[in-house]
């Protein structure tokens, strides 16, 4: 009975797992105007071909990003994206590319529009529509809570 259980539990998994095909943030939802860290997840290449390149857009409004450098990648700063470049990431593992970030102060949706370039093809995930077939990564930019005046602590 326990096989049988646990087979379920790995076949829901991998469902659940399947459902998260597109680039997708760590965290979702965050609070305007907070430092937010960006972990974007890749999870396959293009139709088998391993992925050698990953394009981050920064949303509009969201400042100052930082890119978190990764072993065995280049990383290029260019205005309103961050390239990481010269890596691999084999079809069948997946990937995180992190950066920081302050979010805007007012609360909404924000999309991360990621492009995987693989060593055959390429994948552009930018729709912003429901339900699309190339889904840019959505974060919730909730209302913050810090005290109004409250300035925000710079390094």
């Amino acid at each position: 009975m326990k096989t049988r259980a646990h087979a379920g539990a790995l076949l829901l998994a991998f469902c659940a797992s399947a459902a998260f095909a597109h680039p997708a943030l760590e965290n979702p939802r965050a609070e305007a105007g907070s430092s937010y860290r960006a972990a974007i997840r890749i999870t396959h290449g293009c139709s088998g071909s391993p992925v050698r390149e990953v394009i981050v857009q920064i949303p509009e409004g969201v400042r100052g990003a930082k890119p978190m450098p990764k072993l065995g990648w280049q990383i290029a700063i260019e205005p309103g994206a961050i390239r990481w470049s010269g890596g691999r990431i084999e079809n069948g593992y997946f990937d995180e590319f992190v950066l920081l970030a302050q979010l805007p102060s007012t609360p909404g949706t924000v999309y991360w529009k990621v492009s995987q370039v693989c060593e055959q093809g390429r994948i552009d995930w930018f729709d912003t529509a429901r339900d699309a077939k190339a889904p840019a990564a959505a974060l919730e930019v909730l209302p913050g809570t810090a005290p109004a005046g409250h300035a925000e602590h710079k390094h």
